[in-house]
């Protein structure tokens, strides 16, 4: 199989996809970043210092995926891009943040309260994404949102977010404003 991951930073989630055999082309516009996930040394697969958006790469892949990255980019451009890059019946997968979610709302919404948000992000509307995909030319969409655990959760409140979170991924209205969206579709064959 070969895969690309956009956006693969320190190589944390590329180690854990690696582990399953692939080939990787992962690529960051971050020198530093990709300085930290070389010294994983993993052997099957290349790390490459370019911005998605601009870079020539060679498809097809078997898979184009990634974590946390596409709110930084234009989606107009990576859309069709990504659709282009996948062979037919190759599978895109990204998990991004969600809209719906308060805190993920107040954050965009009021940014000079929340600086460590960039000024380029976005966040995701599952309604509105289904759509983009759908005119780009995806089939087999699957938007689904999950994930109540932020990142800035204290170690020792981790095992009880995670059981409330068990629950309130089980209630459909609650589930919307879960913090993240994962997304799939796959290139038609």
């Amino acid at each position: 199989m070969r895969v690309l991951e956009i956006g693969c930073g320190t190589g944390l989630f590329t180690e854990k996809f690696a582990a399953y055999g692939p080939r990787i082309l992962a690529v960051d516009l971050s020198p530093d970043l990709l300085a930290i996930a070389r010294r994983r040394q993993l052997a099957q697969v290349e790390f490459r210092e370019q911005d998605f958006e601009s870079c020539d790469v060679d498809g097809p892949f078997d898979a184009v995926i990634g974590s946390s990255v596409l709110h930084h980019l234009d989606l107009a451009r990576t859309w069709p891009k990504v659709h282009a890059l996948l062979k037919p019946g190759g599978r895109m997968s990204f998990a991004e943040p969600n809209l719906m979610n308060p805190q993920v709302f107040c954050e965009r919404r009021f940014r000079r309260f929340f600086p460590y948000v960039s000024p380029d992000e976005t966040a995701f509307l599952r309604t509105r994404l289904g759509r983009d995909l759908e005119q780009v030319g995806f089939t087999d969409i699957s938007i689904t949102p999950f994930d109540w655990l932020h990142p800035g959760t204290p170690k020792a409140l981790i095992r009880s977010v995670r059981l409330v979170e068990a629950v309130l991924e089980r209630v459909w209205i609650v589930r919307e404003f879960a913090g993240s969206l994962a997304i799939s579709a796959t290139r038609p064959a």
